[in-house]
């Protein structure tokens, strides 16, 4: 029997969820759609450097693979909208940068090429290129899936939203994990494929905006923005999301208290005020 009215109250909702001794990817996902009116499903993603795990993958999934090579981007876009279970493979992904930096590839010509459009020169392209974090060799494949679908441990999760959204998942990260600031971190011409690198490899959470070909590749929708969080953090993460919808009776920055995150009405105009009338 599902109770929508307490679905539809923050503070009982947030209750019944902090009764659970570990939220399950649905509760994350629900969590997020419910507080932070998030619109698409998070992505988990996991890279296969074992052939065990891969076969693993394969024999325990419902999965989809690529008619033809595509860019990650799109393989996460599938995932975030179709609800696609996928894996990817070194030949199913056609984009350079994403396989450059998911260490299918070494630096060559062509990648430094295609970032001499944001560059200065080729020396400060090629220097440029460098500074990205990337995975070690041998990665088999890789697998995208909804959160909630994952059936493996995920060791990034990449979500979209706008800006305050995504603010509200920063600030929560930081006080779950009692670290201060927040560092945003933005590359060239691979925000999607390096974010998840990145954050596979530095254990550090990020939020970023698209990259330029953010409408012609699948990357975005409306404009928004990525979050990529290691796949174990979320969990703390949205745990004090609920913790403090409780004590503040409500998820909302920085309208305390309010139901929608950032309660956008002319900020905290005094005026815009509504009280109970009087007997």
């Amino acid at each position: 029997m599902i109770d929508t009215t307490l679905l539809l109250n923050d503070v009982e909702f947030a209750e019944a969820m902090l009764s659970k001794e570990k939220l399950t990817p649905s509760d994350l996902v629900f969590t997020l759609r419910n507080l932070l009116k998030m619109k698409y499903y998070p992505v988990a993603l996991k890279y296969f450097f074992s052939e065990d795990e891969l076969e693993d993958f394969k024999k325990s999934n419902d999965y989809k693979t690529a008619l033809h090579p595509f860019t990650l981007c799109h393989f996460v876009a599938a995932s975030r909208q179709r609800g696609d279970v996928l894996l990817a493979t070194p030949a199913t992904t056609g984009c350079t940068n994403a396989k450059y930096v998911l260490g299918l590839k070494e630096l060559d010509d062509s990648e430094i090429k295609s970032h001499l459009k944001y560059t200065k020169d080729r020396a400060q392209a090629k220097r440029f290129v460098e500074t990205k974090h990337r995975l070690s060799s041998g990665l088999l494949a890789y697998a995208t899936a909804p959160l909630h679908k994952a059936t493996f441990q995920p060791d990034v999760i990449h979500g979209m939203s706008d800006v305050l959204q995504a603010y509200h998942l920063g600030v929560d990260w930081c006080a779950a994990f009692d670290t201060h600031p927040f560092r945003m971190t933005m590359t060239m011409n691979s925000s999607v494929c390096n974010g998840i690198a990145s954050c596979h490899v530095t254990r550090q959470p990020n939020i970023t905006p698209m990259c330029s070909s953010s409408y012609t590749a699948g990357k975005t929708e409306q404009g928004e923005i990525n979050w990529i969080w290691p796949g174990d953090q979320l969990e703390p993460t949205l745990r004090w999301t609920l913790e403090r919808t409780v004590r503040d009776r409500g998820v909302s920055f920085p309208r305390t208290g309010e139901t929608y995150p950032g309660f956008n009405m002319c900020k905290l105009c005094p005026f815009l005020v509504w009280t109970k009338p009087k007997e």
